[in-house]
């Protein structure tokens, strides 16, 4: 915990003069996203609260928000942990991003879509699958699906994702085998852009959806191995 202290102080100067719980649980979201804090991690009140400058009850406020995300979870009298997802917690994450995903391609009208944020990403995957990075591998997934959001311009559509995409990132830490579960993707990542880019809108779809089918089977068969066939977790 304390190298990730020492990493947190380095924040504080997102926060600004008003260190609002808001900015606190963006610092914190981004946080457990990238895997800082692993899932299972209990939360110090007095250690973060120290690093980043703010006071029990900004902090406080912070963790209500990120419980209401569902990426932390309050235990009474043990404190506040980073969640730990059911399996059940990972197949409705892939029905809302299938249900939200697809309806954002659906519905982006006649081309030509601006896409050059889309096209970056997929080569930040590809140099980091050259680099061996599979966990940035992940990251740029990720960031794929967030531009592909983005393509609605809807800022209600990219936060409500933004938590989902959160959520999925705890699923992707408990798994230990990031290039079996990463590595497939970059090549549908580029014909899911190379559609978009030639303007085929439905096969853009259709590629998407079948993405996100193959990779919930995927995430859920080994996630269940990790986790346990009951899926118990925090």
């Amino acid at each position: 915990m304390a190298e990730q202290l020492r990493g947190l102080a380095d924040d504080r100067a997102l926060l600004g003069r008003t260190s609002t719980a808001e900015r606190v649980a963006d610092i914190l979201r981004s946080r457990i996203a990238e895997g800082y804090f692993p899932p299972g991690t209990r939360l110090s009140e007095d250690g973060i609260g120290g690093a980043l400058g703010v006071s029990r009850n900004t902090l406080r406020e912070a963790f209500r928000l990120l419980t209401h995300e569902r990426l932390l979870v309050h235990e009474l009298n043990r404190g506040v942990f980073v969640r730990v997802l059911t399996v059940e917690d990972v197949e409705d994450i892939y029905r809302t991003r299938r249900l939200v995903e697809c309806a954002v391609v659906r519905g982006l009208g006649e081309p030509p879509y601006g896409l050059d944020a889309l096209a970056e990403v997929v080569e930040e995957g590809r140099r980091a699958a050259r680099e061996g990075d599979w966990k940035a591998v992940g990251t740029a997934n990720i960031h794929f699906h967030r531009e592909l959001v983005a393509l609605a311009a809807s800022e209600r559509t990219d936060e409500l994702m933004r938590s989902v995409f959160a959520e999925l990132r705890l699923a992707f830490h408990v798994v230990d085998e990031p290039r079996k579960l990463h590595e497939p993707y970059i090549a549908r990542n580029v014909a899911i852009l190379q559609a978009l880019q030639a303007g085929e809108r439905e096969e853009a779809e259709q590629l998407l959806a079948a993405y996100l089918d193959v990779s919930l089977e995927r995430v859920v068969e080994v996630y269940r191995r990790r986790v346990g066939e009951d899926g118990q977790g925090g």
